[in-house]
């Protein structure tokens, strides 16, 4: 399994939650930012519908496979503060 880990930081002038590169919107506290990371954690975590889904990969290359709605990442939020 794996883990989507969310990391909170400082950015553009206030907080905000990141993963990998990508930022979120940035939030005026930094216990705005840490919510907002605990919520989109637990988000992550719920199960959905199995369904077929169609991606393209970085060659540009499409796929299609069939998305278990029960196969879900663990989460974790990395708050240094």
């Amino acid at each position: 399994m794996s883990t989507v880990v969310y990391e909170v930081v400082e950015h553009d002038g206030g907080w905000a939650y990141k993963l990998g590169a990508v930022f979120s919107e940035t939030f005026p506290t930094h216990a705005a930012a840490a919510a907002a990371a605990k919520r989109a954690a637990a988000e992550q975590r719920v199960p959905g519908k199995t369904e077929v889904i169609q991606f393209e990969d970085e060659k540009g290359r499409w796929h299609e496979e069939t998305a278990r709605g029960d196969d879900r990442p663990a989460t974790r939020v990395v708050d240094k503060e």
